[in-house]
């Protein structure tokens, strides 16, 4: 018999090779969340003692409590404010910040632009001492509550994603051909008119990569949230640990709750996609 392959197609074994590393490699990624959403259904005596990969009884009941035992709304609503917050001031600054750098010649432009890359060289907890004394020294000195408030977490964060994402609209605006602008003031448009009218629809998958990038930093960030918030500005991402007492773990509801919170990140992960990939990948010209 003949073979009929292309000569230019991989052999055999090299297909059965991928598939089967690419199945260990799914099932390895999907284990730990069929465990997390087989033990939110289970009761807490199920899920402390001997874990069993098929569920004897399922309950919804982790799923109402999670409300009960700790402020989970609270902390639901302290999330959605300081992430949308950070990522709304993160991506209207890093828009002018990035049109300038693309568009416009200034004095100590490479040091700024080499300045602001060099910021992402730093691991973040080397910021959280200098961070911390001066949001204490600053609400001494002024009575501006920025330590335990939403406003200092929003700063904070803000300082996380703005970096990275100067860069990246810098080198997408950069794709875009200069002639839109000029063709933009021809017929009669401002630089500011120009970005809002030509630039900003070009660069949408850009804007939206950045835009994801910075809410999914503010989202799940703990080391910074759990040092700069209090009781009542607490996150989600702190929250959870609300639900270790000091004689047992709500186990069951901690994998109820992280579920909850995972779902608005991986909804709009999906929903976003496209823009998302089409953003890292440099984009296209409109």
């Amino acid at each position: 018999m003949s073979d009929t392959r292309s000569p230019t197609a991989p052999p055999r074994s090299f297909l059965w090779t991928r598939r089967t590393v690419l199945t260990l490699l799914t099932a390895f990624v999907l284990l730990p969340v069929y465990v997390m959403i087989s033990s939110s259904l289970k009761s807490l005596q199920d899920v402390s003692g001997k874990f069993q990969w098929i569920p004897s009884g399922l309950t919804l009941r982790p799923y109402a409590d999670i409300w009960r035992t700790v402020p989970l709304a609270d902390y639901f609503v302290n999330s959605i404010v300081v992430s949308v917050a950070a990522t709304v001031f993160s991506v209207t600054v890093a828009t002018f910040a990035a049109y300038a750098v693309s568009r416009h010649d200034f004095r100590g432009k490479r040091v700024f632009t080499v300045t602001v890359l060099s910021t992402q060289m730093f691991p973040g907890i080397l910021f959280l001492l200098p961070l911390f004394l001066i949001y204490v020294n600053v609400g001494n000195a002024t009575g501006i509550a920025l330590f335990g408030s939403r406003e200092g977490l929003i700063l904070t964060y803000l300082t996380f994603s703005l970096p990275f994402s100067i860069w990246m609209l810098t080198g997408y605006f950069d794709s875009i051909p200069r002639e839109l602008d000029e063709a933009a003031k021809v017929d009669g448009c401002g630089p500011v008119r120009a970005l809002f009218r030509v630039i900003v629809p070009a660069a949408t998958p850009g804007i939206v990569a950045v835009s994801v990038y910075a809410f999914m930093t503010a989202w799940g960030e703990v080391l910074f949230a759990s040092v700069m918030t209090n009781d009542s500005t607490r996150t989600l991402a702190v929250g959870l640990q609300s639900y270790a007492g000091q004689t047992d773990v709500y186990w069951n509801q901690v994998m109820a709750a992280s579920l909850v919170v995972s779902v608005p990140v991986v909804a709009g992960f999906l929903f976003l996609q496209r823009y998302l990939v089409a953003g890292f990948t440099a984009g296209a010209v409109k």
